[in-house]
């Protein structure tokens, strides 16, 4: 039995927070989409994570007028995932995914790949995500890729919304204390938080009367405090381009592409807020080690990367690539 969809995609970018579904023709038209929550096969395993895809899947075959019984509905499936981040696991949701019968061609990536595609005009280049943590990808046209593990510190990584904001309250602890320079982060922060001083931040925090949760909301404090000149918060947000383009750099090396010309894609709400004050660095960080890398801030949803690599996979042709990128391209306001 042939798909339902014939050469199409049904595309999938899954992140820690949300997942985004995209049922796309072989011409590039957009048949359906569908929003979820979180993807986290660490947490509850490969099957059931993947299980929990079905109600998506099943509302933007729904909007294309297609039931998720007759399968398979599309050719390609391109599902560019969080948490598949080593190999096994990319193992295990392949299969996962093959059992559903959904397409008649399975293809797994980390969701990095969906950011890099969406930023790029072929399979071409690096990307690198820095929101709550930080990734890095690349690819090339003939199939080689260069990854990460990207476990956190574990595997070498620094940086991210997460590691930036815990950075700020160490930094600001440390001054307030005499065990470090000063910083405006001591006052920065309780006037953030409306507390009035750095010790019952913490309090409030340690105590439960804060959500750990909002722990994260330090990192933009850190930017804001960096941009007035701040000697400390300027020496994290220094690090933290440096991370950046130390993965950039390594992932242009391995894929041989340090001294070819080539995007380096920049995605993750910490690189898209705008902080010029971490992207003149980054900028001028890559142009001293790849002086032809040219750097790309792409907030477009990543499922249209996600997408663009199943039809990478289908031989769509170029006016399939442009009906889609069309389909999702920010809308001019009124």
């Amino acid at each position: 039995m042939g798909a339902l969809v014939p050469g199409g995609v049904l595309a999938f970018d899954a992140g820690n927070s949300k997942t985004d579904v995209a049922l796309v023709a072989a011409d590039g038209t957009v048949l359906g989409t569908a929003r979820g929550g979180g993807f986290e096969p660490q947490k509850i395993g490969a099957a059931a994570a993947v299980a929990g895809l079905e109600p998506l899947v099943r509302a933007a075959a729904a909007e294309a007028g297609l039931r998720i019984s007759d399968v398979p509905l599309v050719q390609q499936l391109s599902a560019c995932l969080a948490n598949a981040d080593l190999p096994i696991e990319v193992e295990q949701l392949t299969a996962a995914l093959e059992k559903r019968g959904w397409a008649e061609s399975v293809y797994v990536a980390n969701d990095t790949f969906a950011l890099l595609r969406s930023g790029v005009d072929e399979p071409r280049g690096v990307a690198v995500v820095c929101g709550a943590g930080i990734n890095c990808s690349g690819m090339l046209p003939d199939g080689r890729t260069a990854r990460f593990p990207a476990l956190g510190k574990l595997t070498g990584d620094w940086g991210g919304g997460a590691q930036l904001a815990e950075e700020a309250f160490w930094s600001a602890s440390r001054a307030e204390d005499g065990r470090g320079p000063a910083t405006a982060l001591v006052t920065a922060l309780p006037l953030h938080y409306g507390m009035p001083s750095l010790t019952a931040l913490i309090e409030a925090f340690h105590f439960g009367e804060l959500p750990a949760e909002r722990q994260l909301e330090a990192a933009p404090v850190l930017f804001q405090v960096a941009t007035a000149g701040d000697t400390v918060a300027l020496g994290i947000v220094q690090q933290q381009a440096e991370e950046i383009v130390a993965m950039a750099a390594c992932a242009l090396r391995r894929l041989e592409l340090l001294d070819e010309r080539v995007t380096v894609v920049l995605g993750g709400g910490v690189l898209t807020a705008g902080h010029a004050v971490l992207l003149d660095r980054v900028a001028r960080l890559l142009a001293e080690v790849a002086p032809k890398a040219v750097p790309r801030v792409v907030d477009v949803p990543p499922v249209v990367g996600a997408a663009l690599l199943g039809l990478d996979r289908t031989a769509a042709g170029p006016s399939a690539y442009e009906r889609l990128r069309a389909a999702f391209a920010p809308r001019p306001a009124a």
